[in-house]
């Protein structure tokens, strides 16, 4: 009855805006080698030009004039293909394309995708997942986050880490997405590595501005990553061993092409090399009377999973599943024999014979588990549904247990057992439809639901020794349940052949601890096409966010706290402009250059001092809001086809914080920029395939120092000050004058990588060889004060007051072996 009504409203719609003579042809377009749907592939009529292009499961629809039709298909890296028909009736029309060779690769026309020239999509960029396994990386392993830091308008946060701040926002601003589903989490080893695995994803798109109506609920950008779904054709793999993990990847069909399945897992092994060295270790350190027992290590796993079904050609499921955690553990166990012993309460000397044992145990792990199941079904041929059901949540779990026993009859048995355990749980469901009437309109509109759990932080601490009344106690927040639900609707309207209009709403509300907060958010971009190849944008986007991130570390960590809004913390909320000017050159390079300028309100700050571990308080008590801006200006050349890829990327940026309302005062109500605000980013990223069997590739990245707070001022006496400066001598208590006072020095690397490829008998194998900062440059890690000791002119000795750097990454290469089949 559902398929009818929705069938029979749209039906009676489409007769209205088209005439009978328009027909529609629809249909998936596919790699006609593996059978994997392809994702922004565009179709269009040869004659007038104009076209669709595919949707996220590779789903086209499009109305063309009934009669004698030609119609082409065309990929960024794969061969056009042209159809010709004679269109009588609404068609299902299949593309199943192949990668072009160096020749072809280049003739990309028709509609390209919407984040180039023609689209009316700014502030969104498109990498490609063979540019980022390319990228020469830390400790050779392949990290999307870490790619991503080198296009304009991300920040990076601290060296080596996979911070990710976007046109001057904080870090719980961003909405990562992995098949439609958020992730509260993405970082292994405190943001080392990223939980991302990219042998097990399709395409990455990340959303800086500009967004789209259907999307929401972060303020600075949107990470939109798809995995594979499989290879419908044949059973195909890979193995990967590096320095650090080793990956697998397998896909195939099940049976049949109807049924394929892909699964990737990945898991790091320095626990596991280290655990021999350990245990002999430990039995040197073992005698009769004394045994010594340590396990001790830390790994981090992912495993990722999607199997999905063709029920017929309008109906197919999917099911995804991800997992992964960073775990650290440690197991320690003491045996001791004592005999002839003082065992007596008196301390007289009591021959006698007993064991202690102490066992000292912690468990502590952190991490994502996401599950999707989802329905697409095509109603006719215009409307595109996609329902999904997801569960995903984020746990932080860590236990420390100390238990003593003994055979000795004066000594009382004890157990203690501490843990503290916080996180966030979601259930969802959504409802997405994909409408075009005709060519001039891309109708989306949707609904979403989202149950959210929060965890903000418990203690559980247990004691018992020998007859006494044991101790147990809960200390923390109690569980903190909230609603969502989110609305939208979006049109990318041609309003004609030089003038397109992305236009929607998004409406999303909150309710939480009988407070109610709603938000309707306008969005509007617009493109002026000028020629073929030139193109100006401008667009304008109001987000609005229900939850935050309390962090007060300059790296991630995994007690990073997810808390909602409540009523005294009100919704974050932000307005962003933007205008751009767009280049696409002979079809091979992309060029843009953007502006934007940002406001930020009610964002939060840990007021100074407090951290989220101290119980005195409720966490409301410990941050202040406030507001922020942001503006600044972007420049990206981007080539993506040919045997040379890569972009050029610069950034000229500022953002800036104020806390001045009464009660919430920081600074002494006074701006100040934000952590990592840095004026300039420059990079440069290149790979080169010189034959099938060598292929190199290097990044060059630039930028000024980001902000730090010191205290560059001392007191020698509480009521008389001096200023001793950065480099001056002087004793007495650090006064800090204001937040983020000092910038650090500049930062600026290297890497190179080249990988050597072979055909063997069943399979290609690959020997990867990369050099992380290939200088050897010491880049900053953090800048403490600190003092030496210097000789005066006099002849006496004093102190002087220094600021000395620390940096944790020399030049380091590695190694990885990699194995396709």
């Amino acid at each position: 009855m559902f398929k009818k009504l929705v069938l029979t409203f749209f039906l009676s719609y489409s007769s209205i805006c088209l005439c009978a003579q328009n027909k529609t042809i629809s249909g998936y377009i596919t790699d006609s080698v593996t059978g994997e749907t392809l994702i922004g592939a565009s179709v269009f009529d040869t004659r007038t030009g104009k076209g669709v292009a595919s949707n996220s499961f590779g789903f086209y629809s499009l109305t063309m004039p009934q009669g004698e039709v030609e119609i082409a298909c065309t990929y960024v890296g794969y061969a056009q293909k042209n159809l010709k028909i004679n269109l009588q009736r609404d068609t299902t029309l299949n593309f199943p394309i192949t990668q072009g060779s160096e020749l072809q690769e280049v003739v990309v026309i028709g509609n390209r995708d919407e984040t180039g020239v023609k689209g009316t999509q700014m502030s969104a960029i498109n990498v490609p997942v063979a540019q980022i396994k390319n990228i020469p990386s830390l400790l050779g392993e392949n990290d999307v986050i870490k790619a991503l830091q080198l296009l304009p308008g991300v920040q990076a946060g601290t060296e080596g880490f996979a911070g990710f701040y976007v046109r001057g926002g904080g870090p719980d601003e961003n909405l990562f997405l992995l098949d439609g589903v958020p992730l509260y989490d993405i970082n292994h080893l405190g943001g080392f590595f990223s939980v991302f695995n990219a042998d097990a994803i399709k395409s990455v798109t990340l959303y800086k501005g500009g967004f789209p109506a259907r999307f929401g609920s972060r303020l600075s950008s949107v990470l939109d990553i798809r995995m594979n779904d499989g290879n419908t054709k044949k059973l195909h793999g890979n193995i990967s061993v590096g320095l650090l993990s080793t990956k697998m990847n397998l896909e195939g069909p099940l049976g049949s092409e109807k049924t394929i399945f892909n699964i990737s897992a990945r898991r790091t092994y320095y626990d596991i090399l280290a655990y021999p060295l350990m245990k002999y270790a430990t039995s040197q350190a073992s005698d009769e009377n004394n045994k010594t027992n340590v396990t001790a290590g830390y790994y981090f796993y992912d495993i990722n999973a999607k199997i999905s079904h063709r029920l017929s050609e309008n109906d197919r499921l999917f099911l995804s599943f991800y997992m992964g955690d960073d775990v650290v553990y440690a197991n320690f166990k003491e045996e001791s024999k004592y005999t002839n012993a003082y065992d007596g309460e008196d301390g007289n000397y009591a021959p006698s014979q007993y064991t202690e044992t102490n066992h000292l145990k912690m468990d502590w792990k952190w991490g994502n588990m996401l599950t999707v199941l989802r329905w697409n079904h095509v109603f006719g041929n215009k409307l595109f549904m996609n329902a999904t059901a997801n569960f995903t949540r984020y746990r932080f779990d860590l236990g420390i247990g100390v238990d003593y026993t003994t055979t000795s009859q004066n000594e009382p048995d004890y157990d203690a057992n501490i843990a503290y355990k916080s996180g966030i749980r979601d259930f969802s469901g959504k409802v997405e439809f994909d409408w075009q009437p005709s060519t001039a309109h891309d109708v989306k509109f949707g609904v979403n639901a989202v149950s959210h759990t929060f965890r903000p932080g418990v203690f559980v601490a247990a004691a018992h020794e020998g007859n006494e009344t044991p101790i147990d106690t809960v200390i923390g927040n109690a569980n903190i349940h909230a609603a969502e639900m989110i609305g939208f609707v979006e049109d990318n309207y041609s309003i004609c052949d030089f003038l397109k209009a992305n236009v929607g709403l998004h409406y999303s509300a909150f309710s939480v601890q009988n407070s109610f907060y709603n938000s309707l958010q306008p969005r509007v971009g617009l493109r002026a096409l000028v020629t073929d190849n030139l193109s100006l944008k401008a667009g304008y986007t109001q987000m609005s966010q229900y939850i935050h991130l309390l962090s007060n570390n300059n790296i991630s960590l995994p007690t990073d706290l997810w808390v909602p809004v409540t009523k005294r913390i009100k919704p974050m909320k932000s307005h962003q402009g933007a205008f751009g000017v767009f280049y696409n050159l002979n079809n091979i390079v992309d060029l843009s250059v953007e502006m934007y300028y940002k406001t930020m309100d009610n964002v939060l700050e840990y007021r100074d001092g407090a951290t989220f571990m101290s119980m005195e308080t409720d966490w409301e008590s410990k941050v202040a809001t406030g507001r922020g801006w942001a503006y600044g200006v972007e420049f990206l050349a981007q080539k993506t086809v040919g045997k040379t890829t890569g972009w050029v990327g610069y950034t000229w940026a500022k953002s800036n914080r104020k806390f001045d309302r009464p009660g919430q005062e920081l600074n002494f109500g006074r701006t100040f920029p934000a952590k990592y605000d840095r004026r300039h980013d420059l990079s440069v990223v290149a790979t080169h395939r010189f034959s099938e069997k060598i292929d190199v590739s290097g990044t060059w990245v630039y930028s000024t120092g980001d902000c730090a707070t010191l205290a560059l001022q001392n007191y020698t006496d509480p009521a008389e000050s001096s200023y001793f400066g950065e480099f001056s001598s002087g004793d007495g208590l650090g006064y800090i004058d204001q937040r983020n006072n000092y910038r650090k020095p500049d930062y600026h690397r290297l890497d190179l990588g080249i990988n050597f490829h072979k055909k063997k008998k069943y399979g290609i194998r690959t020997w990867n060889i990369s050099i992380y900062n290939v200088y050897n440059n010491n880049n900053p890690f953090f800048i403490r004060q600190d003092s030496k000791s210097v000789q005066n002119p006099n002849g006496s000795w004093s102190e002087k007051k220094v600021l000395k750097q620390y940096s944790i990454f020399p030049v380091i290469p590695s190694v990885s072996y990699i194995y396709k089949f």
